[in-house]
């Protein structure tokens, strides 16, 4: 079986590493180049775009690829909807490996919204000093005002840098603990905290952190994707799934 597995995700990442040692799967893992350095992978690695719908379509054939595997980032939704596309023109069969969405509890204070730009309007009510973890390349509709601090948190430094007057910028990725996320938030004297639904265990401490602080969150919930021909929520599933698949054949 000749695999494509569109990764930029924690769950890619191990499932590249049990496809590598999968006999009859011959896979490749592409990346988006959304980072700077992207961790290491034992599949086969290409970078950047396809160029489009067509660009991914004409890879499909040109590779003969029997199955995508869309673990990309919940919130990569070009892709995902290039992929449903491409798929559907060449006649292959498309999964999607989707880890749950965060869910708030009874204690948790949070404010769904739709989007960023939802998430930017809402900020004059909840607070002046801003946690930003939304992503480097997400920063661009949230407007600045009098007074307002920014702590932006990305893998990589925003291109170009944001039009804050008060910020302040941390490169780091996770996994972070409870007791650090919650220092820092003291440490900055942080009122509300804005993220992407993203649902990644690693990245949940914040969330912690700020029901334990008594910080408010804007949570921004995930966009709509299209159907795919399976959908998992485990590495496990997945694997568990190509195991049936070549069962049957």
């Amino acid at each position: 079986m000749k695999l494509l597995l569109l990764g930029g995700t924690r769950e890619a990442r191990l499932l590249a590493e049990r496809l590598a040692v999968r006999p009859g799967v011959e896979a490749t893992l592409s990346l988006a180049g959304a980072t700077r350095r992207p961790a290491a992978s034992p599949l086969a690695t290409r970078v950047g775009g396809f160029g489009g719908i067509d660009g991914l379509a004409a890879y499909l054939e040109r590779h003969a690829i029997d199955r995508v595997i869309d673990a990309t980032h919940p919130f990569a939704a070009a892709m995902s909807h290039h992929a449903a596309i491409a798929c559907r023109r060449c006649g292959v069969a498309l999964w999607r490996l989707a880890r749950p969405p965060w869910r708030p509890g009874a204690e948790d204070d949070w404010i769904h919204v739709a989007d960023l730009t939802a998430a930017s309007a809402c900020l004059d009510d909840l607070g002046r000093r801003v946690f930003l973890t939304v992503g480097a390349r997400s920063l661009g509709p949230f407007a600045d005002a009098p007074g307002r601090f920014w702590l932006v948190r990305s893998i990589d430094p925003p291109e170009p840098p944001p039009a804050f007057d008060d910020w302040r910028l941390i490169t780091a990725r996770g996994p972070f603990t409870v007791a650090d996320e919650s220092a820092l938030l003291a440490r900055h004297a942080i009122d509300v905290l804005v993220t992407k639904n993203s649902g990644a265990p690693a990245m949940r401490a914040k969330l912690d952190a700020a029901r334990q602080r008594g910080v408010r969150v804007v949570m921004v919930e995930r966009p709509a994707l299209p159907a795919a021909d399976a959908v998992f929520a485990t590495v496990d599933a997945a694997c568990a799934a190509l195991s049936d698949q070549a069962g049957h054949q």
